[in-house]
């Protein structure tokens, strides 16, 4: 499989206290099943739909880490991303580094705040099946700060940005147990509302891509006074499923918490989640779009 293009989402995987306890929870919700893999820095285990990567669950190596789902995007190069970040107004949490053969792997922080993985493929260029039920569907950043935040995105990745309607997780889930590490495109500002404001919610395109949802690979919503001052800039990544409602009370029934109840809206039919150690994420079924 190639490695993704420059600036797609390309893996996730969420940092969790007790692996099999996380196991459990994913396996039953998404079908997933696992496969431990040893690095010079850790065990980590890989989730799989079908005998194809669909996640990663990793083992919190301090108890006062968040809990939490992270995203990463392609890297054609980790380093020169890493010195893009930085001269963007960002900050690189973990340099990059080698994970054995897999990949070289950076974390850093846009300018509000909001943590991402940078992600240069070595023998695993990261997801094998996506956009199908028990996969990997959608992010987006939520953010108090548009202005900063779309021109970082801009610098760093290139991204041409369309406003857009409110997406379906424009309500906010409730604050995370942990809140992520403090502060996790030089351009043009975003594209402005009828008020000259950066609009709500932008769309993330790549450079030369229709800019249009179908051609979509990420987006930006502004947290206004709905979200609790408490919750942190984040990103929400979005799971596929089949169907919404039997999800949520499968999650129920495995001591996950439903952070928003779910909702149909042009794009699905969804809803926020956390799981049984309290990382959120969405689920959407897009079978129920339009």
């Amino acid at each position: 499989m190639a490695a993704f293009a420059e600036g797609v989402p390309c893996w996730a995987d969420v940092l969790l206290s007790d692996l099999a306890a996380g196991r459990r929870f994913y396996g039953e919700l998404f079908g997933w099943t696992f496969q431990e893999i040893a690095t010079h820095y850790g065990t980590f285990t890989r989730a799989l739909l079908g005998g194809k990567d669909v996640a990663g669950l990793v083992p919190k190596p301090d108890g006062r880490m968040p809990t939490v789902w992270n995203i990463y995007f392609a890297a054609q190069d980790a380093a020169a991303t890493a010195v893009r970040v930085r001269e963007a107004g960002g900050r690189v949490i973990t340099p990059p580094v080698w994970i054995d053969e897999f990949c070289v792997m950076a974390t850093a922080a846009d300018p509000g705040g909001a943590v991402f993985g940078i992600w240069q493929a070595g023998s695993h260029p990261g997801f094998a099946r996506r956009g199908t039920p028990g996969s990997y569907g959608w992010t987006e950043v939520h953010t108090r700060q548009p202005r900063a935040v779309d021109a970082f995105y801009r610098a760093v990745f290139g991204y041409e940005m369309t406003p857009s309607a409110r997406p379906p997780s424009a309500a906010p889930p409730a604050p995370p147990s942990t809140a992520p590490p403090a502060p996790p495109p030089g351009a043009p500002p975003a594209p402005p509302s009828a008020e000259g404001a950066p609009a709500d919610v932008v769309l993330w395109t790549r450079r030369g891509e229709p800019p249009d949802p179908r051609h979509a690979i990420g987006g930006r919503v502004v947290m206004g006074e709905e979200y609790p001052a408490v919750l942190p800039a984040h990103f929400l990544t979005y799971f596929v499923v089949a169907d919404c409602d039997q999800t949520l009370r499968t999650a129920h029934g495995l001591g996950g918490r439903v952070l928003k109840t779910t909702e149909d809206t042009p794009y699905g039919r969804f809803a926020v989640l956390a799981d049984n150690q309290g990382a959120a994420f969405a689920v959407i079924d897009i079978s129920t779009a339009g």
